[in-house]
């Protein structure tokens, strides 16, 4: 980890993880600061350096994701080590990610969508999916840093969209925040287009139209709502409504 977690338990209301660092920002960033903005609590975890990106270095990245938390506002942010293009699907892995979910205790868990152009973001999927769950386990201990840590299940997982077009389950109104999120995206300088940049390598997401593009499905969601801007996200499960005219909301 680049941040060493603390043996006691911290408690936050959601816990975003992606595959890179960058993922999160890029996917569900003015979510994440739309909830900040109603009074909860937000941590990141990236589980890998990213270190196998064709642009910038570990430690750029890393400068790159401090700056980004730093602007967003995060509580913490933590970065699993867990192999940039081998992240594996092995106990090992597992165990680090129910560490972390168990040591933040989240009521909601933002997670990779399962089907995804980049294989590891598909890999993080599977992991954080069934971290999510076996969190839950009285039977299957976990420690950090000597300490043995309490079992904890969130209550809600939520797959973000990344490049592949999906039809989403629910579309978050983030008008007020997505200017915002900007920021955070833009910190990772080293992965997006720079005015005068010369002979860089070309990248899906360093051409100039990349941030254009994510500009366009953000209008696009929010669109299908009726406001300016929406991300979209997918249930993992079926989602049970208390309040019916807390959802269904009327002019009354």
């Amino acid at each position: 980890m680049t941040r060493q977690l603390e043996s006691s338990a911290e408690k936050v209301y959601a816990l975003a993880f992606g595959a890179h660092p960058d993922d999160v920002e890029l996917a569900c960033g003015a979510t994440l600061l739309k909830i900040m903005s109603e009074g909860r609590s937000v941590s990141v975890c990236d589980l890998t350096r990213g270190e196998m990106g064709t642009m910038g270095t570990p430690e750029t990245r890393k400068r790159e994701a401090e700056a980004a938390s730093l602007v967003m506002g995060y509580q913490s942010r933590t970065t699993l080590d867990l192999g940039d293009s081998k992240l594996f699907y092995n106990e090992e892995n597992l165990a680090e990610i129910i560490r972390v979910i168990r040591h933040v205790r989240p009521d909601v868990v933002f997670a990779n969508p399962p089907d995804e152009r980049h294989p590891d973001h598909m890999k993080a999927s599977k992991l954080v999916t069934d971290a999510f769950y076996y969190a839950g386990l009285q039977q299957l201990p976990t420690t950090m840093n000597g300490t043995v840590q309490e079992p904890h299940r969130p209550q809600h997982l939520l797959y973000y969209i990344q490049f592949k077009h999906i039809q989403p389950d629910v579309i978050i109104d983030v008008s007020e925040t997505f200017d915002a999120s900007r920021k955070g995206v833009l910190a990772f300088t080293t992965q997006f287009h720079r005015e005068g940049a010369i002979e860089e390598p070309k990248t899906l997401i360093n051409r100039k139209e990349f941030l254009t593009g994510l500009d366009a499905r953000a209008r696009y969601f929010g669109e299908q709502i009726g406001v300016v801007y929406g991300e979209g996200f997918l249930l993992s499960g079926t989602l049970g409504i208390q309040s019916f005219c807390g959802i269904f909301r009327g002019e009354g």
